[in-house]
């Protein structure tokens, strides 16, 4: 009785606390090699591995099994990966545009509260089946499903008219089916396929675009269950460009046409400025990680152009121990003055 209490609490202390536990069991031949932990916040970037995605990392022990634990994660869903691949960490290059040879991977929806499990599956496939806490960590692995039929079904009769009318029939299914999954991130990893331009899809879907109140739908819920977040300004952005391309595709007037052309680059420019100004400030944030609670405060008294003087008073303690912290805030940014520091901070 008393063993059973403790692991009830064991339990619940997990849930309180927000421990994630990832776990799963793959071929024991890959013992001893690295194995990763991502997340991919731009659904653009889920169809392969990107270094940038890597949150943590671990080794496939020698029984081809392998974890990941802690409290790091978002409280929210969000959309993660697994993978293990054969390319060295020695050797990024490997990665180059999210390639690599022998990768295994599996995309699953999580937060920081959840146990995953990924056993083997009956035909001792690795990373295709889910166990979860989660009743959605699984959705990734039902869409991937309902893809394959669909290919089966153009692939059996491969004709225009057949693959106009499996086009109207998919992107029923499939925004029907994301609808039905009360989750966003579903379906904007179903969206992210269907507006591949690299796809057959694409075409089909900028003409739905301009008739079909899916797209506005799906703005809305995902600003109402992931307000402020880089995916959900992302996806905004896109439908608005995409929907004047639409109309552009198909203008009425040459007037018409003018507008849309001005209307589109105005588009383009501001998302190009969004994007860039939101590269900037993370620029400037990953440089203020590197520095400690104490140094981050003499960086911004030094922006609000105190002196040495100021500074040690606000802070307490000696001007000589401001000029030694200074002195080690320009090795660590590579800077020489406080011009060059305000340049680096620059908002």
């Amino acid at each position: 009785m008393r063993l059973f209490v403790l692991i009830l609490l064991f339990i619940s202390s997990n849930v309180l606390f927000g421990q994630y536990h990832f776990s799963g069991q793959i071929s024991q031949e890959n013992a001893g090699n690295a194995i990763y932990l991502s997340l991919v916040e731009d659904y653009r970037k889920s169809s392969r591995v990107y270094l940038d995605q890597i949150v943590q990392k671990s080794e496939v022990d020698s029984l081809g099994h392998f974890s990941f634990e802690g409290n790091n994660l978002s409280e929210q869903n969000r959309i993660y990966r697994i993978h293990l691949d054969g390319c060295s960490d020695n050797n990024g290059g490997n990665h180059f545009l999210g390639q690599c040879n022998n990768s295994i991977n599996v995309l699953f929806i999580a937060n920081n509260r959840d146990t995953v499990e990924f056993p083997t599956s009956f035909e001792e496939q690795s990373l295709c089946t889910i166990n979860s806490t989660n009743p959605k960590s699984g959705l990734l692995l039902e869409i991937e499903g309902l893809k394959e039929h669909m290919a089966y079904d153009f692939a059996d009769y491969p004709s225009e008219a057949n693959k106009k009318l499996n086009l109207d029939k998919w992107f029923k299914t499939l925004h029907g089916f994301g609808k039905e999954t009360n989750e966003p991130l579903a379906e904007l990893y179903i969206y992210d396929f269907l507006s591949d331009k690299r796809n057959e899809t694409f075409k089909f879907y900028l003409q739905d675009l301009t008739n079909n109140e899916y797209y506005e739908n799906l703005s809305e819920r995902l600003i109402t269950t992931y307000p402020e977040t880089e995916f959900t300004q992302q996806y905004v952005a896109e439908i608005t460009t995409d929907k004047e391309l639409a109309s552009f595709n198909n203008p009425k007037s040459s007037k018409w046409n003018r507008t849309i052309i001005a209307l589109l680059a105005v588009s383009l420019l501001g998302n190009v400025l969004f994007f860039l100004g939101k590269r900037k400030k993370n620029s400037t944030s990953r440089l203020l990680e590197k520095l400690t609670p104490q140094e981050q405060k003499i960086v911004n008294l030094m922006l609000e152009n105190k002196t040495n003087k100021e500074i040690a008073s606000e802070l307490f303690v000696s001007v000589s121990t401001i000029k030694t912290h200074i002195n080690n805030l320009y090795k660590k940014l590579g800077i020489t003055s406080r011009e060059e520091m305000a340049l680096r901070f620059k908002k």
